[in-house]
């Protein structure tokens, strides 16, 4: 099967991440699969598909297509960029057109609302296209209903959590959804390994003395809680020794949605944190990161759809904080295979944090146990054949049906699975 996967951003974020993982796990499976990748813009995502063995185009977006996104923006102000954008997004939709037509795929595969969108108007007529949602739809007032709109034109959604599927029956009611796991590559994110020097990276001077070490790891969304990861390690300091690293870089063009690496020096000022908080700017060597952390924080003030550096470090067998809501809450055992707290709540964050500093032990448990339910769960075998699934039967579904409408498909089972793959 010859699958195009198609992604806006060039750059490795929560969603790219996943994306490598679905390259990795489907070569492993069905080494005889063409896997063609295109991406909106250049960037290290375009090295890592290729080492997987995907063939990768590059066509970028014109610049105001690139800076569109409605998170953090008013409607209003959505709506006027949108405008703006018309007329570049149609031109660069027919160019897609071509492409997708030379490259003759099987199935189109999206990822990302803005190609989700060009997708649905560029893709041949009968060829499949799977949305793979990883956002909550609801909360995009504007591209919710530029999605509904487009509904007919995807065979199905693969959601990346059971709350994602659940917001996506909402919105979209009549389209087929499987909620699917992303994975985690076992070996990469094992507990043994390189190791790297955060201080050093991150400008600050070496410890003269033992320092639980608590990181904060991702893209800089403001709704990832950085601002509440910083006030969090302020109080904890008074009660233990502590250093905080932001892991991550401002990678999207849509500013509204993101803090600045200014900005959050700022605050980290503001909380008297310039000798005990480092900012590393992106770091390509993720595993080796987390495991010069002791504790890393999950602190999205947001219902966060997946979290995908929950699986990663919950696998390096770190002990893990965890935002309780959304989908995050479903990839751990609470007091198990990692702690919880209250979203937005730096007191509960920073009591949480002062715990695992007084006692080793439970840092070791919570490791252990979080790596072996880890190795369960986000597996990239059980990815590989819950894909292969959703695929195969929107491939058959749309040559049953190459001129009917998705009310044609047979009824879905609601925001599980289909196809028999499974959550």
């Amino acid at each position: 099967m010859k699958i195009l996967y198609l992604n806006p951003c060039g750059q490795i974020g929560g969603a790219e991440t996943a994306l490598l993982g679905i390259l990795g796990g489907l070569r492993s499976a069905a080494p005889d699969w063409d896997l063609r990748l295109l991406l909106g813009e250049a960037g290290p995502l375009e090295g890592r598909a290729r080492a997987l063995g995907a063939s990768v185009i590059v066509m970028p977006f014109p610049p105001s297509v690139a800076r569109l996104g409605d998170s953090g923006a008013s409607a209003l102000a959505v709506l006027s960029s949108i405008s703006r954008t018309a007329i570049p997004a149609a031109i660069y939709a027919r160019k897609l057109a071509s492409t997708i037509e030379a490259i003759a795929p099987d199935l189109i595969h999206t990822n990302g609302l803005k190609m989700h969108l060009l997708g649905a108007w560029a893709r041949p007529r009968g060829t499949p296209l799977v949305w793979h949602i990883h956002d909550y739809l609801r909360s995009r007032r504007v591209m919710r209903v530029l999605l509904r709109r487009n509904r007919r034109q995807c065979t199905a959604v693969i959601a990346n959590s059971r709350s994602v599927a659940s917001d996506v029956s909402a919105v979209l009611p009549d389209v087929r959804i499987a909620a699917i796991y992303n994975s985690v590559e076992r070996a990469q994110f094992h507990p043994e390994g390189e190791t790297l020097d955060l201080d050093s990276i991150s400008g600050l001077p070496p410890a003269t003395s033992p320092v639980l070490r608590v990181g904060l790891v991702g893209t800089f969304a403001r709704w990832k809680g950085h601002k509440v990861f910083l006030e969090a390690v302020a109080r904890a300091a008074k009660s233990v020794s502590v250093r905080g690293y932001v892991i991550g870089a401002p990678i999207y063009q849509t500013r509204a949605s993101q803090w600045s690496m200014e900005e959050l020096k700022q605050e980290a000022q503001q909380f008297g944190l310039e000798r005990s908080v480092g900012f590393t700017g992106f770091v390509e060597n993720v595993p080796a990161a987390m495991r010069a952390l002791d504790v890393i924080v999950h602190a999205s003030t947001e219902p966060e759809p997946f979290g995908m550096v929950i699986a990663e470090g919950m696998a390096a067998g770190k002990a893990v904080i965890v935002s309780r809501s959304g989908g995050a809450t479903e990839l751990f055992t609470e007091e198990s295979t990692a702690l919880g707290h209250t979203p937005g709540d730096a007191v509960d964050l920073a009591q949480q944090i002062v715990r695992l500093g007084q006692d080793a032990s439970l840092r070791a448990r919570l490791g252990h146990a979080a790596r072996l339910a880890a190795l369960q769960a986000f597996d990239g075998v059980r990815l590989a054949r819950e894909l292969m699934s959703v695929y195969t039967n929107a491939r058959d579904a749309s040559i049953n049906t190459r001129s009917a409408s998705i009310h044609s498909l047979p009824e879905p089972t609601r925001t599980s699975t289909w196809g028999n793959s499974s959550s």
